[in-house]
């Protein structure tokens, strides 16, 4: 420096210039660097001498001037940055990024230099800079009056710099021919992340937390796998916020949805820690080198928008330090050694022990809370809200799409809707661009990756590309464009697939999705799985796979739209009906005894089946479905739903005009009249029982014929006709004889001998059903209702044999227990109770009332021919016991499953072990038989077949 200079004195503003990564460009041009050092010099002093700024010290590419006036460094700053990006430099690679740093303050000079700290804060204002960018104090900002023509100054908070205690408030120079976009300021801010700042509050997952949390500590590379909308970016939010305190060099957040070209994947992650490109070299080589000294945590999200481009880029990284760890998430995984692989769960939907809201139902209130003003739900809306979560699977971004719907419409309203998944969460969103100045983080994080490439002299993104970066921005405003973000990265195969498991209402094996497509479908559900949209679930028997049911309905729109409905559903159905015929045979493929546990996991995809016959498909094929659930709907409380299946599919015939044989309607018209009775829609019974007579009779089947007839006695003692009702069954089973179909008219024997012992024909009732034994043990779906044995016990109770009255019922329970049949079941513990009551065990007959009673009220049973039977014993028991205690032990029974209240009653101790049984005593004879106290008065409705 020249003796001569003038240094300022009193408010100084020092000014920092440096070429952002000169030794790479040196290495770059070689020889040729020298004369671009000399260019770059020559402009700079022209600026200085221009704005009359004192040169102190120039070193290699660097430059240290001071200023008396604020507003002049500014503006010789913006000079040299405009002259800087105007030059005709020799290559696109030769162009120097020189970055520049000022700061103001009170400074004399002595001996011609500045010893002043006020010098180290302006060299770190200008460290924190970026090629291109011009920073400055909160000092220097103060004391530029007036800024240069057009130009501003863009505050950038708070920041730390380093070797010093306090915070700086920096500045960036803003003006027309300047860059704009920059990386965060390269300082040593305390909170080393840029998480983003969440605006609702997070909800439950606490295991899937901690879970996690173990992975990220044990291991360099987790992906968080699941579908979209299932909370990945949340749950790894949230986690990465805890562990910030672990990572000394940051925990930084990276969004590739935002990232339309796979080449800018390096770029993406380099814009967020800070850095840029260095001349001539790969930026993928920039940043391995900048992270392999430190000891960071990187949460790559939507990593499925580039899988590739993500993949290698995280193996550089991993490869190139011990000290970075990376957490993505993603709808696929990326296939590279050392992945971890964690698949987020849907939220539960089931209530922990301790009583407290499921996570799901929790999150639906915090977010209808907030829909709804801060009005919390009403506490009757608890079993709609749960039907909610239920029904959306415990999908986080479907729940908050329906809290959203809470505005207008009640929970039990939404609840209702909810068969449209898509059209009622989706209601009033039409997916619009955000405004530019609302675009928010991710849009400046996006801007920040493009002027980056542009200095690595990649092409600006296309119109086409920004659509596309739009589009992932707003991937979660509705659920069809979070599935859409999937669906459109499938191959044919794969999205037919998905398509077609649209007609499953559950979960389905290999085998049957291997039977839907008739094509070995490991390779299209391969990918279907590895992208999230379909769940493989391990069990001990095989992989099950299912979807979401968001997904589901998404699949089904699809599949009307491509034209496969009728095909893919008619399929359905046949698959349906195959899956009930193998439900009536045993492994070795023959008939074996009906168990109702066989058809519980088949409802779900029998109800969507028969919906498309009903409404689209055939209604002979609904039938034949039907009558595979006739004793499952009656047995499980639902013989309202098959009258309403059966009634729907009439009116597809109407419709259609679709023929029907004549035996196949008797069979639905049979079948309708049992349900009806078991409904207590007595002339509903009636009615449908002489159709089936009459289409009997026109089909000329003996069989189904027998089968009819036997069933009309139940209608004439629901409507109180016993003797009409005994006078049928006998000239049924007469018939049946001579027609050899003995075995249909079965239900005519059991019904005759509930008569006979109603009526006090203890001995006819008991003859009548030992000769029926064989009959039943031949027919297996009769057989496992122990018919035979639960009337004789009955018979035995009435006699007063305690010991055959409990081996029969014992026998009846076990198998009724054994195969499902649920409502018989109750009957069956009626009968132990007053098997107890007359034992001396008044307690657990009290007991077992309670749990029967309270079982039958949970499936919508009536009483049956039993009812007044079972009315009487109780009040019998009660007087013994007294209302209290009757009443104390009735209630625990009500308490108790009917697994609970089986096992009790086949724990009860047989009469043979009491201490004063004298059954096996020497010489003494059986006990006379105890005559009934009353006999038993007939109400509807009779057991049903």
């Amino acid at each position: 420096m020249s003796p001569r200079i003038h240094l300022p004195a009193g408010w100084v503003t020092f000014v920092f210039t440096d070429i952002e990564g000169s030794t790479r460009l040196a290495q770059l041009l070689g020889p040729d660097y020298r004369p671009v050092l000399r260019e770059h010099r020559r402009l700079l002093r022209r600026t200085i001498a221009a704005t009359e700024g004192a040169e102190l010290l120039t070193e290699g590419d660097s430059f240290f001037l001071a200023f008396g006036d604020a507003s002049a460094a500014l503006t010789a700053c913006l000079t040299a940055q405009r002259a800087l990006a105007s030059h005709d430099w020799p290559t696109q690679e030769a162009v120097p990024r020189v970055r520049m740093g000022l700061h103001t303050g009170w400074a004399e000079p002595r001996d011609g230099e500045y010893a002043s700290p006020e010098v180290h804060r302006a060299a770190r204002v200008a460290a924190a800079a970026h090629g291109g960018q011009v920073l400055c104090s909160a000092a220097t900002a103060r004391h530029a009056d007036p800024l240069p023509s057009g130009a501003s100054l863009l505050d950038l908070g708070l920041h730390r710099l380093r070797g010093f205690d306090d915070r700086e408030r920096l500045f960036q120079l803003v003006a027309p021919g300047l860059e704009r976009q920059f990386p965060r300021p390269r300082t040593a801010d305390a909170v080393a992340h840029n998480l983003p700042t969440q605006v609702t509050s997070f909800v439950g997952r606490q295991n899937e937390c901690a879970e996690l949390r173990r992975l990220v500590e044990g291991h360099r590379l987790v992906t968080v796998l699941g579908a979209g909308g299932a909370g990945k970016t949340r749950l790894a939010v949230e986690l990465a916020s805890d562990l910030v305190e672990s990572y000394p060099d940051g925990v930084w957040f990276v969004d590739i949805a935002t990232v339309t070209d796979p080449g800018l994947v390096a770029f993406a992650i380099a814009a967020v820690l800070g850095l840029r490109p260095e001349p001539g070299r790969p930026m993928v080589d920039t940043l391995v080198e900048y992270a392999a000294a430190r000891q960071m945590l990187v949460l790559l999200d939507t990593c499925d928008a580039q899988p590739a481009a993500s993949a290698e880029v995280i193996s550089r990284l991993l490869a190139g330090g011990m000290g970075v760890r990376v957490l993505a998430t993603s709808r696929e995984s990326f296939g590279v050694p050392g992945e971890v692989v964690w698949r987020i769960p849907p939220l539960s939907v089931d209530p922990p022990p301790d009583g407290a809201e499921s996570d799901a139902v929790a999150l639906l209130l915090d977010r209808t809370a907030a829909a709804r003003g801060g009005r919390q739900p009403d506490p009757a809306e608890s079993a709609d809200l749960r039907r909610v979560v239920q029904r959306l699977d415990g999908l986080p971004l479907a729940i908050e799409l329906a809290a959203a719907r809470l505005r207008v419409l009640s929970v039990g309203q939404l609840a209702e809707r909810l068969d449209d998944v898509l059209g009622t969460l989706d209601a009033g969103r039409d997916d619009p661009e955000p405004p530019p100045a609302d675009r928010g983080w991710m849009g400046n994080q996006q801007d920040t990756v493009d002027l980056v490439a542009a200095a690595a002299g990649m092409s600006p993104p296309s119109p086409a590309t920004r659509a596309v970066q739009r589009s992932a921005t707003e991937r979660h405003l509705t659920m069809q464009a979070t599935v859409t973000w999937s669906y459109r990265t499938l191959g044919p195969r794969a999205a037919r697939l998905l398509r077609w498991l649209a007609v499953f209402a559950g979960p389905v094996d290999l085998p049957t999705v291997e039977w839907l497509l008739e094509d070995d479908p490991l390779d299209p559900l391969s990918v279907l799985v590895d992208k999230s949209m379909v769940l493989a679930e391990p069990h001990a028997s095989g992989s099950t796979y299912r979807m979401l049911d968001p997904i589901r309905a998404y699949a089904a729109r699809r599949l009307v739209d491509a034209g496969e409905e009728q095909a893919a559903r008619d399929r359905h159905v046949a698959w349906s009906a195959h899956a009930l015929q193998r439900a009536h045979l045993g492994p070795d493929g023959r008939p074996a005894t009906l168990s109702l546990y066989a058809l519980d996991p088949l409802a779900g995809e029998l109800r969507a089946a028969l919906r498309w016959c009903a409404t689209g498909g055939s209604a002979r094929a609904g039938l034949e479905l039907a009558g595979g659930l006739d004793q499952w709907w009656r047995e499980r409380g639902l013989a309202r739903e098959g009258r309403l299946w059966l009634s729907r599919l009439y009116g597809r015939i109407a419709e259609t005009g679709e023929r029907i044989p004549e035996a196949e309607l008797a069979a639905a018209y049979h079948m309708h009249s049992l349900h009806a009775g078991a409904d207590g829609e007595f002339a509903e019974e009636l009615r449908f029982s002489q159709r089936a007579e009459e289409a009997a009779r026109q089909a000329g089947d003996a069989g189904l014929l027998a089968r009819v007839l036997a069933g009309r006695a139940a209608p004439l003692v629901d409507m109180g006709q016993f003797a009409e009702a005994e006078r049928v069954c006998r000239e049924v089973i007469d018939w049946a004889h001579r027609q050899d179909v003995v075995g249909d008219a079965l239900f005519a024997v059991f019904s005759l001998a509930e008569l006979l012992w109603c009526r006090g024909a203890l001995d006819e009732a008991a003859e009548l059903l030992g000769a029926a034994r064989p009959v039943e043990a031949a027919r297996p779906l009769e057989r496992g209702r122990r018919s035979v044995d639960m009337l004789l016990g009955l018979v035995a109770l009435a006699r007063g044999d305690l010991i055959a009255a409990h081996e029969h019922l014992l026998v009846a329970l076990r198998s009724r227990m054994a195969h499902g049949f649920h409502g018989r079941a109750c009957d069956t513990l009626h009968a132990i109770a007053v098997r107890c009551a007359a034992g001396g065990d008044p307690l657990t007959a009290a007991r077992l009332f309670g749990a029967a009673q309270a079982t039958r009220a949970s499936l919508r049973c009536t009483p049956g021919i039993y009812g007044a039977y079972w009315a009487q014993r109780q009040a019998e028991l009660r007087a013994v016991l007294g209302d209290t205690a009757f009443d104390d032990a009735y209630a625990v029974g009500a308490e108790l499953s009917l697994e609970e209240a089986a096992a009790v009653a086949l724990g009860v101790e047989h009469p043979d072990l009491a201490a004063d049984s004298t059954r096996f005593a020497t010489g003494a004879a059986n006990p006379a038989p105890r005559q009934p106290t009353g006999t038993p008065t007939p109400t509807p409705h009779t057991e049903h077949a």
